[in-house]
């Protein structure tokens, strides 16, 4: 057990458990999940670790899970530059995609005509609003709270742009904001350098999940830099999801293959020659870069090894 002064959110990353599948009990009374990174342990407390087991079957083992919630596909869609409502409601069908993002102040309500949200259906997908366009920490926070007022998740996509020109995301004021909106009870995703320290202090703040660029917005690089990708992961008790920068499919299979617990993306659909198309293409490769993960590739060699055994051979 923890020492006196610890944190909840300290006592379970020091045990390794993964804070979004369990609830929390001290001395028979919940500790509200907003409140883990301040609730300190004291002398004498009882602390009970629940989680919930389901029984017969291992159904839903490989699921993404944020904040608690389940979701059976690993891969997040965006919801701009799409020719019409049509196609974007038809590419987030094809997809698989249960969490769809949109840019809550890009969002054109003043026309009377359909907008993206009219292609969303909200029994099907998750929407994660995000707050693109915003360049300082305020703005971010206003931003969501806006989101909460109308009516939409309390889980949003965080992002903070710190230059026009690259569109690369501002640690430091991201790391502002997400510890006031986590404060104000938000599921925070931020989207994030590829920086390891950076990402650990996101998570230490208390978001649920981390996303880490693959490459500049839009860019269709792939992944720049699978060396920091792979610190990250090493280090995280939160999922770490890509976001941005993806180019094509086996961009999203590598960043699976990588141990990402998900992928995040829109220019790479919406701007391909045949947006649908891609979008059945994007969800193969999520799921077959997961399920080679999970099988474990093998290792690297220099030199040939034969496939068929040469011992026992007939002389």
């Amino acid at each position: 057990m923890a020492s006196p002064g610890t944190s909840v959110a300290g006592l379970l990353a020091s045990m390794g458990v993964d804070p979004a599948r369990v609830a929390i009990e001290r001395n028979q009374e919940v500790v509200p999940r907003r409140t883990w990174p301040e609730a300190l342990l004291a002398e004498g407390d009882k602390i009970e670790i629940v989680s919930f087991v389901g029984g017969g079957s291992d159904a839903g083992a490989d699921d993404l899970v944020l904040a608690g919630k389940r979701f059976q596909s690993r891969l997040l869609i965006g919801t701009g530059k799409y020719k019409s409502v049509e196609e974007t409601r038809k590419a987030l069908e094809l997809s698989g995609a249960q969490i769809v993002t949109v840019a809550l102040r890009r969002v054109d309500l003043s026309s009377g005509g359909p907008t993206v949200l009219d292609a969303v259906d909200r029994k099907k997908h998750t929407l994660l609003p995000n707050t693109a366009g915003c360049y300082t920490a305020e703005e971010a926070i206003r931003t969501c709270r806006l989101a909460r007022e109308l009516g939409m998740a309390d889980m949003v996509k965080l992002e903070v742009i710190g230059d026009q020109q690259t569109l690369f995301p501002d640690g430091p004021a991201t790391l502002e904001a997400a510890r006031v909106l986590v404060k104000e009870g938000f599921v925070v995703l931020p989207y994030c350098m590829d920086d390891p320290i950076l990402a650990k202090k996101l998570e230490e703040v208390g978001c649920a999940a981390v996303m880490p660029l693959a490459a500049p917005i839009g860019s269709g690089l792939g992944i720049r830099n699978p060396y920091n990708i792979r610190i990250i992961l090493e280090r995280a008790k939160v999922p770490i999801i890509v976001d941005a920068g993806v180019g094509t499919a086996s961009d999203a299979a590598i960043a699976m293959e990588l141990g990402c617990d998900g992928v995040l993306m829109n220019t790479a659909v919406a701007g391909a020659k045949d947006p649908l198309l891609m979008a059945e293409a994007m969800r193969e490769a999520v799921s077959a870069g997961r399920k080679a993960f999970r099988a474990g590739r093998i290792a690297r060699k220099l030199y040939a090894n034969a496939s068929s055994p040469l011992e026992n051979l007939i002389e």
